[in-house]
């Protein structure tokens, strides 16, 4: 679904959403978040449609939504710091609050000039994370906008870019997992500093001369439940068959770390989730 802002369109985007039997709420940045930190480091324009975080060597940005969600799909497209990024750290985010909070990471890790973004996600539960896997990606994420979003019901969290699924955590609490199912997360990003690891392991740090870092943000969606007539394709339990297989090239192409085929780092044997 894309977001069409031009008053001549609205009135066919409003006929399509209810052909379409969805709540969709297209996003304004000065509507629907907060710019949390950084000063004049976060900036919003064009009347609210697009949106620019940077960090230079005094601070980063980040902003955050002014709504919780409990379940739904939200897209953002993102077009991530250009040139020498390394030591840089994009995140984007859902999240709840407190010591046992819930949280579904997409955080786009730094590089130098020429050699490709690394994206890390992860996933928490009751303030437990440590589910980390990590994709190149197949593309230039610095050169155009491209579209990262989560699904997120009942059954599975669903990551995806450019709508091509490269993650899929499933809902196993019959042995045992908890699954994020009751606490309302907001959504969050900030681009900041973390060269003592992001790069290489820490190896590579912040070329202070390529500040400012920047990374821009535009056409935010949320698709919910709050409708007796919604019905979107978010809160199917499953993956279509050709949705399985660009999982499967994905993860078989770009996927370089997997927490569930880490054998040093659990000798004692993988989580439940990852044998479920």
């Amino acid at each position: 679904m894309v977001c069409l802002y031009n008053n001549g369109y609205l009135s066919i985007l409003l006929l399509l959403l209810a052909g379409l039997m969805v709540v969709a709420n297209c996003g304004n940045f000065n509507q629907d978040f907060d710019l949390t930190w950084g000063e004049n480091r976060a900036k919003i324009f064009g009347g609210g449609q697009l949106l620019s975080l940077s960090l230079d060597k005094v601070s980063g940005s980040g902003f955050q939504s002014k709504k919780e969600y409990l379940f739904g799909r939200i897209d953002m497209q993102l077009k991530l710091v250009a040139g020498n990024s390394a030591g840089t750290v994009t995140a984007y985010y859902l999240s709840s609050q407190g010591p046992t909070h819930d949280e579904i990471d997409f955080e786009f890790l730094g590089n130098v000039s020429g050699d490709p973004y690394i994206l890390h996600t992860n996933v928490f539960t009751q303030g437990k994370g440590n589910r980390e896997q990590q994709f190149y990606l197949w593309f230039d994420p610095t050169r155009n906008f491209h579209t990262y979003s989560v699904i997120w019901n009942s059954q599975n969290i669903v990551f995806l870019v450019d709508n091509t699924p490269i993650r899929v955590f499933k809902n196993s609490e019959s042995v045992g997992v908890p699954y994020p199912k009751s606490q309302p997360m907001r959504i969050y990003s900030s681009l900041w500093n973390a060269d003592d690891w992001a790069t290489r392991g820490g190896l590579v740090k912040t070329d202070w001369s390529k500040a400012p870092f920047t990374a821009y943000y535009r056409n935010f969606l949320v698709q919910t439940g709050g409708s007796k007539f919604s019905n979107g394709a978010w809160q199917n339990q499953e993956l279509d068959a050709y949705s399985r297989r660009r999982l499967r090239w994905v993860q078989k192409n770009f996927m370089i770390y997997n927490y569930c085929t880490d054998f040093k780092r659990f000798p004692q044997g993988f989580p439940l989730e990852c044998t479920h």
